[in-house]
């Protein structure tokens, strides 16, 4: 979620005055405490600020954009090696509309139940066919960072209508930098996300 300027200014409040009470906030912004219930609501539930009966409000360290790495799910790979008939059995025993393909640990290749499809229905032998022959490469693979926003994330996901997104960590060996894959965001990792927020 993000956060609006109002609840951005009371967070540098807190942080700069805690313990602060909720009126002493109001007075710096010219506003009622009842003017602020709102945002102290959202800020408490989002465990970015906390109060303390007869003490007041701290900051208690949670930043304040939700990252990827905080609600992502494990990666769901397989070898660059493998067949096409082989992914198929995978991408279908793990329930999953996409598959990362990796080479020791480094994304390389995605695809697709669709992808898989269209090459399944064809005349061709998919027991002999390696999955790096169909799936999409790079500089053509949408991911994103594990440190990035998950609000920048869901744009992402929208804008290239996909189900997930791998997650990377960019990594060096022997001078060459490399995208690790560390993780898989979903609609459903995002709608879990929204859940939480509504039942807060």
């Amino acid at each position: 979620m993000t956060l609006t300027d109002r609840q951005k200014e009371i967070i540098d409040i807190v942080k700069k005055y805690q313990p602060i009470t909720g009126k002493e906030i109001g007075e710096r912004l010219f506003l009622t405490r009842s003017a602020l219930r709102t945002d102290f609501s959202i800020l408490t539930g989002m465990k970015i600020l906390e109060s303390k009966p007869k003490i007041g409000y701290t900051y208690i360290g949670k930043d304040e954009t939700e990252k990827v790495k905080d609600i992502m799910g494990p990666p769901i790979t397989i070898d660059t090696n493998l067949s096409v008939y082989e992914t198929i059995i995978n991408i279908f025993s793990k329930d999953v509309g996409t598959i990362f393909i990796t080479d020791n640990d480094q994304l390389v290749g995605v695809v697709s139940r669709k992808d898989l499809l269209k090459i399944a229905i064809g005349k061709t032998d998919i027991d002999k066919i390696p999955i790096n022959v169909i799936m999409t490469r790079m500089p053509n693979i949408i991911y994103v960072e594990e440190n990035d926003s998950v609000l920048d994330s869901v744009k992402k996901l929208i804008a290239h209508q996909i189900d997930s997104l791998p997650v990377v960590r960019v990594e060096e060996k022997n001078g060459i930098k490399f995208l690790k894959i560390v993780g898989r965001l979903t609609k459903t990792n995002i709608t879990k996300l929204f859940m939480e927020f509504l039942s807060k």
